[in-house]
């Protein structure tokens, strides 16, 4: 395990109390990206473990879908060629007081340069229905509900 999986819980704490002062609620966007097999996009973070889906925080001056197009370009080289989809509103309450996270389908896109820089470990296509173990939880709850397997849960 990197060494920074394994610091990430000690600093989750000061990030989140950083991101509090700097805005009382915080907004976050995720995606799932499906391409023409049906396989799904997910990326693996440098800073906490697992696959998940690409996406990110809502930064000042930014709408939610400028937020999408822009995580999905930097994180997985996805450049979006018709509308996302809202599919569902969650909240993360339980590991992040006043986060939430609106999460969008993409299915119209083409391929662009990604610029991960130091955020991202890897990104990769798989079948929904063979997630690699280290696929988080949320994330597999998100791609039932998305892909229509399971009832929205609102909270993350």
């Amino acid at each position: 395990m990197p060494w920074s999986h394994r610091i990430e819980p000690l600093l989750r704490p000061l990030i989140q109390w950083a991101f509090r002062l700097r805005r009382g609620l915080t907004l976050g966007v995720r995606a799932v990206v499906t391409n023409a097999e049906g396989r799904v996009l997910l990326v693996e973070h440098s800073y906490q473990p697992g696959w998940r889906l690409p996406g990110g925080g809502v930064e000042r001056g930014e709408t939610a879908g400028e937020a999408m197009a822009r995580e999905l370009e930097e994180e997985g080289g996805v450049r979006l060629a018709g509308e996302a989809r809202l599919v569902s509103i969650h909240s993360q309450e339980k590991r992040f007081k006043g986060d939430h996270v609106l999460l969008y389908r993409v299915e119209a896109w083409t391929p662009c340069p990604a610029s991960p820089g130091l955020e991202i470990r890897r990104s990769g296509w798989f079948d929904p229905a063979d997630l690699p173990p280290e696929t988080t939880e949320g994330t597999r709850r998100r791609l039932a509900e998305a892909l229509g397997a399971a009832a929205v849960d609102p909270m993350w």
